[in-house]
């Protein structure tokens, strides 16, 4: 949301679609990653104008400046799909499977019998579910088989947070 809430005429009304535009254009390529940023509520109160000076470009690179530094203030976090999976095993093979589960920072939600198969629902990083077909095929010798959806947005941890914005601004370097 976008707010405008200059009184006295401090800046010209004019002036506020370049002061949006500047903002929106640096929420879809944020500060900490490059990634959309959502969920952002943007007021304006105060401000300044020149005569001679002022003019839309200004105000635009002005407002991308200010967002960047309330927006590294602001505390943000960087969020994560996470996916609600669902995998029918045999017995035999889910000890190896809830290990690798937990190699991938998922989380087990509950464990079903069916015959002498096994359901076991998790919750998992998308980023975690990389090539995990193929492992889960090659821990249950092709006998396992699962499913999965978009559940939620979770922030990521701390130490997974840093190590992205590093490698962000390492490319931007």
């Amino acid at each position: 949301a976008f707010y405008m809430g200059i009184g006295g005429g401090t800046i010209d009304a004019k002036y506020s679609s370049a002061i949006k535009k500047g903002i929106m254009q640096k929420m879809t390529q944020g500060p900490l990653t490059g990634s959309n940023c959502q969920d952002i509520r943007v007021s304006i109160y105060d401000g300044k104008m020149h005569a001679v000076d002022s003019n839309d470009m200004a105000f635009m690179l002005a407002s991308v400046g200010a967002f960047r530094a309330a927006f590294k203030n602001a505390g943000p976090q960087i969020l994560e799909p996470i996916y609600d999976v669902e995998i029918t095993c045999p017995d035999a093979a889910m000890g190896d499977i809830m290990g690798d589960l937990q190699t991938r920072r998922a989380i087990i939600v509950g464990m079903d019998s069916d015959g002498h198969y096994q359901k076991i629902k998790a919750r998992v990083p998308i980023a975690e579910m990389y090539q995990y077909s193929s492992t889960l095929r090659s821990i249950s010798q092709g006998r396992a088989k699962f499913t999965r959806k978009f559940a939620d947005y979770v922030p990521v941890p701390p130490d997974i947070q840093q190590k992205l914005i590093a490698e962000h601004h390492e490319e931007e370097d």
